[in-house]
């Protein structure tokens, strides 16, 4: 018998008129597994800075290596649907342009602003790198209301 999946992960489509969340989060069970894989062999420069990003920069919340079918995302902010790609070397060599257009064709008709950062500059300027990602965040709109004050309180405690 297989585990099921967990956090809400998996191929069942939510029954109609009730739950199973939102749609983008719904994606193919084989999309999910390669997210997950590619989650376990980042770059250096996406290690860190996934380690700046789980800081919250700006009360943002991130998500790493995202799946929408058919691609993988580097990191996306779901709240003001922004996706930052870490770009290497590689993305300037044979078909990758094109491919890199496609994709960011395909992530601007679901919504969403494509930010890319060379590698290079991330391990160079990682202060800026962060910087600038705050701005694209701050352009596309202020925080959830429940990240402007800081997280909720502890069970039997108020807001002073």
């Amino acid at each position: 018998m297989s585990n099921p999946p967990r956090n809400g992960e998996g191929d069942r489509r939510a029954k109609p008129g009730g739950g199973g969340g939102p749609s983008i989060l719904q994606q193919p069970i084989k999309q999910i597994k390669r997210a997950r894989a590619l989650r376990k062999r980042m770059s250096l420069a996406e290690v860190l800075l996934w380690r700046e990003l789980q800081q919250r920069p700006s009360g943002r919340k991130f998500r790493k290596q995202f799946p929408l079918a058919p691609y993988t995302l580097d990191f996306t902010c779901l709240s003001v649907r922004l996706t930052i790609e870490v770009d290497g070397e590689a993305h300037d060599r044979g078909d990758r342009p094109q491919r890199d257009e496609a994709r960011d064709q395909f992530v601007t008709e679901y919504g969403f602003e494509m930010l890319r950062l060379p590698a290079v500059e991330v391990l160079r300027n990682m202060d800026g790198c962060i910087r600038g990602i705050v701005a694209a965040c701050a352009e596309r709109g202020p925080p959830p209301p429940s990240l402007r004050d800081g997280p909720p309180p502890r069970a039997g405690e108020d807001r002073e």
